[in-house]
């Protein structure tokens, strides 16, 4: 048991610096990202797909006084990525919809409590790729928090051969994330009224990330988010 901790945190150790190292490099702009610039202390839950992740932990990681949760499965696969999101000052959540997903929510509903925003992958962890599930929409429902979209695409990169086509930037590419104005979901909505949400919510992950994946760097300038 000591040596697996020990592997893990070697392998999060090295793959912490390799991410932050290639990430820095690439260059990023920002469309609809005004929420982010108003936000202030207002808490939010970002979801971006399983395939885009390594991009959207490394844009979206706590900066500055300002506290966000992770949620990470508790696989194997989720202790390294931990291991790596501790380092990006990410406070974690350990669950997913498979294994501990009732827990997972109410830690989350708790950290949004306590002051923290909130970091989701809605087709995680085991897909379909791209496909919504319904955890974070209940999660920014029951939160109380506005749930914000966003596609992310990079303009090179490597995809591998894993269920979500992960994928990895390539040095000095440029990259987009595309935002959805704030999703706010009303405490009293369920049953179809809740599927029709998430039904909207999934048309338009696909939509922003199309709008990512199609932009070009000299269509706009960089924005800080």
């Amino acid at each position: 048991m000591g040596s697996n901790k020990t592997i893990v945190r070697i392998s999060g150790f090295v793959l912490w610096i390799i991410s932050t190292l290639l990430c820095k490099t690439v260059r990023i702009c920002f469309v609809n990202g005004t929420f982010f610039e108003k936000a202030n202390d207002q808490n939010y839950l970002v979801a971006f797909w399983h395939s885009s992740m390594l991009m959207g932990w490394y844009v979206h990681r706590p900066k500055s006084t300002r506290s966000v949760s992770a949620l990470v499965s508790q696989s194997s696969d989720g202790e390294v990525l931990a291991s790596v999101l501790e380092r990006w000052n990410y406070t974690m959540i350990r669950g997913s919809s498979h294994v501990g997903g009732k827990e997972a929510m109410h830690l989350m509903i708790d950290a949004v409590a306590n002051g923290s925003s909130l970091c989701v992958t809605p087709d995680g962890p085991t897909g379909p790729r791209h496909v919504m599930k319904m955890g974070a929409v209940r999660a920014a429902q029951q939160a109380g928090v506005p749930l914000i979209l966003a596609g992310i695409a990079m303009k090179r990169k490597k995809r591998l051969r894993s269920w979500d086509r992960f994928e990895i930037p390539m040095p000095w590419t440029s990259a987009c994330v595309c935002y959805s104005d704030p999703v706010v979901i009303e405490k009293q909505l369920e049953g179809a009224a809740l599927d029709e949400v998430l039904e909207k919510c999934q048309s338009q992950m696909l939509l922003l990330q199309q709008q990512a994946e199609g932009f070009s760097p000299k269509d706009f300038q960089p924005e800080q988010r």
